[in-house]
């Protein structure tokens, strides 16, 4: 399937979602990540759920995360560069929902692409092979391009892998992790 087609098809999925199903599920999957990765002592880059686009619920990870010492970096877009910056999360007072729904830092320290030991992607489906479909805008691919070679960018999804995205782009970037509620999987 084309990314378009993808988008289309798992954010209908979500939309089947009930509330508590998203809870049970986010819970899971944060349960499985805690299980399969070291967390602790890392520098970890975590996106923060778009409620309307119903996304994994990551603010139990951040907690979780925080609580056996990692340093989670949370991003802001800036839509005029097409860029974001990552800052130290500190406390839910320095977040604010943007125009976009996206929960953000408004301040903070600034911690580079280069500093980070995982980043947890957002993504809509994701193939076999690791490749992801996002929203389109291409900012976590610039993104992570930036980061450290030893750098492990795992993605969260309620859902299986698809066989194939057919229109995967040269300068889209891999996963090197999955998990969903019921496996972890590590890309080649």
């Amino acid at each position: 399937m084309t990314k378009a087609a993808l988008r289309q098809k798992y954010k209908e999925m979500r939309l089947q979602l009930s509330p508590g199903e998203i809870e049970r599920l986010s819970e899971t999957i944060v349960e499985q990540t805690l299980t399969h990765f070291q967390l602790s002592e890392k520098t970890i880059s975590l996106f923060l759920p778009i409620e309307r686009q119903r996304e994994v619920n990551t603010y139990l990870l951040l907690e979780r995360a925080l609580g056996i010492g990692a340093s989670v970096a949370i991003p802001k877009t800036n839509y005029e560069s097409m860029e974001m910056r990552h800052y130290l999360f500190e406390s839910t007072d320095q977040l604010e929902v943007n125009q976009k729904g996206i929960p953000e830092p408004k301040k903070g320290k600034v911690i580079a692409a280069d500093r980070f030991d995982i980043v947890f992607v957002p993504l809509l489906a994701v193939d076999v092979k690791g490749n992801r479909v996002g929203y389109g805008k291409g900012f976590y691919d610039r993104f992570l391009r930036k980061c450290a070679p030893n750098c492990v960018f795992i993605g969260l999804h309620y859902f299986d892998t698809e066989p194939k995205i057919e229109d995967v782009l040269p300068t889209d970037i891999r996963l090197n992790a999955l998990v969903t509620p019921t496996k972890v999987i590590r890309f080649d």
